[in-house]
């Protein structure tokens, strides 16, 4: 059941009401009582990805993987050691 906003025109007093899809819009002010109450279209939800690189490494083959790891082994340079004497 979704949940919908609605704003009084009369008091500009401003709710949400969680109600059946089938319902019809309310129409009477929870704070003034007058019949002048509207539903008011709002941003809706949205999916939300949480976490790194969902979509980057949740579907890669074991394959794609390691070549992936090799391509970036070779990239990194090589690191040169100086002896002290």
């Amino acid at each position: 059941m979704p949940t919908y906003d609605y704003k009084c025109n009369e008091c500009d007093h401003s709710f949400e009401l969680f109600q059946h899809i089938t319902e019809n819009p309310k129409r009477k002010c929870p704070a003034c009582g007058k019949l002048k109450v509207v539903r008011v279209i709002g941003a809706g939800g949205a999916i939300i990805f949480k976490g790194s690189g969902f979509y980057q490494t949740d579907y890669r083959s074991e394959e794609y993987k390691s070549k992936a790891k090799k391509e970036t082994e070779s990239a990194k340079p090589a690191i040169k050691t100086v002896e002290k004497k």
